[in-house]
């Protein structure tokens, strides 16, 4: 296959609520979009996760525009690719950036899967037919405010509730939550927020039988996070401090985790996500999908990732209207009875919707 044409789009969405985490608030999502286009006409599309400031990782909206127009888009532009496998290789040179690299390499994954004729999962090796699905909910301005949310979503079915936390919003937020839901499927995330010297809070959380704490300390770190691994009972799952195959590898061994949160974003691509999920089935770790308030290009892409059969936990991949008045693609993501059903259709298996994605483009440009 040939990419002969690059369209690249900055988006802006308004979410339909603003999202709080332990690293800030926002509502207005600025994002990136790529269409990759072979010399038939057909199109590819991968979407970038990057925010506009650096507050999960070093990566923002404008280091990835910098990164795909000068470095990136340049190296893949018209050069032959036998198989998706061989971007992460042509882009090997280019140290960390990785969520620029996964924004082309997944419009290549889709733009490969609809030249084949199947689906994006089928192409990835997955298998299931359906996914389960959970929620990430972020700090509320009050805990009544979140026992009503996490209502609202047990009666949609969400199969597990994943809670925002931060010091000062932790241990008494997560007992009433257990107070009022004893028997839902329920995750506390930290997003770094606390450091070795809490682990006397964070034993705390061991009476609320969680399924795991989400990278409760740097988001650099595997030494300290397998210290605090042996002095709670909680699964430590980590996020931020996995960025590639390595990065896991060292985890594992290390027993800095019992649980990894793969996003296609921080790996760099489909490729790498395969392959740590891969090393975590051998060394019976189990993975679920992260997200990172995709718009419905990204939201695909999860999806697909999730059929591979390590993906024994319900993922971040809510449904379109938890987050967008209008998504990017149709049909949007539906959800039903916390359940997604994978699309049969040839590489995302969804539809960009040209018209919503110019409405909400401020800027465009083409790469031939």
């Amino acid at each position: 296959m040939k990419v002969t044409e690059v369209v690249l789009r900055q988006m802006k969405m308004k979410m339909k609520s603003p999202f709080t985490t332990s690293f800030g608030t926002f509502q207005d999502k600025e994002f990136l979009l790529l269409e990759a286009r072979d010399e038939t006409g057909l199109s590819g599309w991968g979407e970038s996760v990057a925010f506009h400031s650096p507050w999960y990782n070093e990566e923002t909206l404008k280091t990835n525009w910098h990164m795909l127009e000068d470095f990136i888009i340049p190296n893949l532009l018209k050069k032959e690719i036998e198989h998706p496998d061989d971007v992460s290789e042509v882009l090997s040179y280019i140290r960390k950036n990785n969520m620029a690299k996964s924004t082309i390499e997944g419009a290549i994954w889709d733009l490969y899967a609809k030249q084949k004729g199947i689906p994006l999962a089928k192409a990835l090796g997955g298998s299931a037919n359906q996914i389960e699905v959970g929620i990430s909910i972020g700090i509320q301005n009050t805990i009544e405010d979140l026992l009503r949310l996490i209502e609202e979503y047990v009666n949609e079915g969400y199969k597990r509730m994943k809670v925002k936390i931060k010091p000062g919003w932790d241990v008494e937020v997560m007992r009433e939550v257990r107070k009022h839901f004893p028997n839902i499927p329920l995750m506390a995330d930290a997003n770094s927020a606390y450091r070795l010297k809490d682990i006397s809070l964070l034993k705390q959380l061991d009476e609320f039988n969680l399924m795991m704490i989400e990278q409760p300390l740097a988001s650099d770190d595997i030494i300290d996070h397998a210290i605090l691994q042996k002095e709670i009972n909680t699964p430590i799952c980590l996020d931020e401090s996995i960025h590639s195959y390595e990065d896991a590898r060292k985890a594992i061994e290390l027993g800095s985790c019992k649980i990894i949160n793969i996003k296609i974003g921080r790996v760099g691509g489909l490729t790498e996500a395969k392959r740590i999920h891969d090393l975590c089935l051998e060394h019976h770790i189990p993975v679920w999908c992260g997200g990172m308030l995709e718009a419905g290009i990204g939201r695909a892409h999860n999806i697909a990732l999730t059929t591979l059969s390590n993906f024994v936990m319900p993922g971040d991949t809510a449904a379109s209207s938890r987050y967008w008045e209008e998504d990017l693609i149709d049909p949007a993501v539906e959800v039903e009875n916390g359940m997604i059903t994978v699309p049969e259709k040839p590489g995302i298996g969804y539809a960009p919707n040209l018209e919503t994605i110019k409405k909400f483009t401020v800027y465009e440009k083409t790469y031939s």
